[in-house]
């Protein structure tokens, strides 16, 4: 997961860029509007974090950019600005999302994993994946036509694995995604391995393949077989 941070004040940048690395995820950061769009016009991310206040340029003139360039990258403005005139012209660009300051950072990962999820889904209500269909809407999950009796977890789980197909995710990112705030108040992380070893064996036994990867001494990983 690639992720930008458009920021020009460094200590935020460098809290959400540490943050972000204990689990998993690479950043990148701009302090200014002209090194933003360099590396826009440089680089494909996952997900960009944007400031509105730019010393050198405004916010809104990114999300331009990124229509003008056909840019795909989910947004998610974080400003220190509040009133909802701000926020609809940020939607109306085509932000993503709108997270005021000050935030908590475990509330902006997760909001930045719900993004990716869905613009990695296309904002489809199903998700197929070889004999497996998950119904996001109805929150049910069949392989071969055989409904699974999943726990919210378990279909947590199994939509961020999906989601990040390819991707080695760390245990302490599906913590942080299956538990939110209270991952930081775990004393380890055991209850993924309980969490995947259920998952794994309620899709083998209903006639699915092995796609959850365990990648030692890193994390697990969703790969076709």
């Amino acid at each position: 997961m690639k992720i930008l941070i458009i920021e020009d004040e460094r200590e935020i940048a460098q809290s959400i860029k540490d943050y972000f690395k204990t689990n998993g995820i690479q950043c990148e950061t701009a302090e200014n509007y002209n090194l933003a769009v360099t590396k826009i016009d440089s680089y494909d991310y996952d997900c960009i974090l944007l400031d509105l206040m730019l010393p050198d340029g405004d916010g809104f003139e990114i999300l331009k950019e990124l229509k003008s360039k056909n840019k795909t990258e989910g947004v998610i403005i974080i400003s220190a600005k509040e009133n909802l005139e701000t926020r609809l012209e940020g939607f109306n660009l085509g932000a993503d999302d709108y997270l005021t300051k000050p935030f908590h950072l475990a509330e902006l990962l997760v909001r930045m994993q719900a993004l990716i999820r869905r613009k990695n889904f296309k904002g489809s209500n199903s998700i197929i994946f070889n004999e497996i269909v998950v119904d996001i809407f109805s929150k049910t999950v069949t392989v071969n036509d055989t409904k699974l009796d999943l726990t919210k977890k378990e279909l947590d789980l199994l939509l961020f694995l999906i989601g990040n197909e390819n991707k080695v995710l760390s245990k302490s990112a599906i913590a942080e995604h299956l538990s939110g705030d209270m991952a930081d108040m775990l004393d380890n992380h055991d209850f993924i391995y309980a969490h995947i070893k259920n998952l794994k064996k309620k899709l083998t036994q209903a006639g699915s393949g092995d796609y959850i990867k365990t990648v030692y001494g890193l994390g697990y990983k969703w790969e076709n077989e």
